[in-house]
């Protein structure tokens, strides 16, 4: 029977949209999106976009720049170095460590929550907006300790599949898209998705 409370600490929690994107389905990740709205962190509330057009390079190419945009640098820092490194897709992706990071502000959601789901927001190299479309019926993930990315965490987290997306940095796309992959015994997820209601909790 579970508990009611659970025992463990709350590490963060928010929302944590992802775009995963390829070029050919057995080909390397060409654009890595992974963003965050938390609501409760060690650092308070904020907003972090890492945005990796070069994903496995050094982001100095200014067509393809690895970014963080973000309103609380320090919360950034947390999730970059104790969880985004961590995600599967992150991994071995070079580029992440040397992300350049850049203030960012008015991060305002929309979409309907039915088809398309949009995080749209400022920052000093312009407006962003990034779009989820053609989304799946939610699912709900309890990931345990041994199969959770960091190993430490359980994670929880209402999951939405999108098989397209949009991107725009300031009028420019990126390259690559979405394809299916396995995801918790799913075998048509995809690497574009919505994690809403997203909790980290040390076991």
């Amino acid at each position: 029977m579970r508990a009611t409370i659970n025992p463990g600490a709350v590490d963060w929690s928010g929302e944590n949209p992802g775009m995963y994107l390829k070029d050919a389905a057995d080909g390397p990740f060409v654009t890595l999106i992974s963003f965050f709205r938390v609501v409760t962190s060690p650092y308070g509330k904020g907003h972090a976009a890492f945005i990796l057009q070069d994903p496995r390079g050094s982001g100095k190419d200014a067509e393809r720049p690895n970014l963080c945009i973000t309103d609380n640098e320090p919360l950034a820092r947390y999730l970059r170095e104790g969880f985004v490194t961590n995600f599967s897709a992150f991994k071995g992706a070079t580029g992440l460590g040397g992300v350049r990071v850049v203030p960012g502000w008015d991060f305002q959601p929309s979409g309907n929550g039915t088809s398309t789901h949009v995080e749209w927001f400022r920052s000093t190299i312009g407006q962003v907006c990034l779009t989820w479309r053609e989304l799946s019926a939610p699912f709900m993930i309890e990931m345990p300790k041994e199969k959770s990315a960091t190993g430490r965490h359980e994670m929880f987290s209402l999951f939405v599949d999108a098989r397209a997306v949009d991107v725009s940095i300031n009028g420019r796309g990126v390259a690559g898209r979405p394809f299916p992959r396995e995801f918790a015994g799913r075998q048509e997820s995809s690497t574009a998705f919505i994690a809403f209601s997203e909790t980290w909790v040390k076991a």
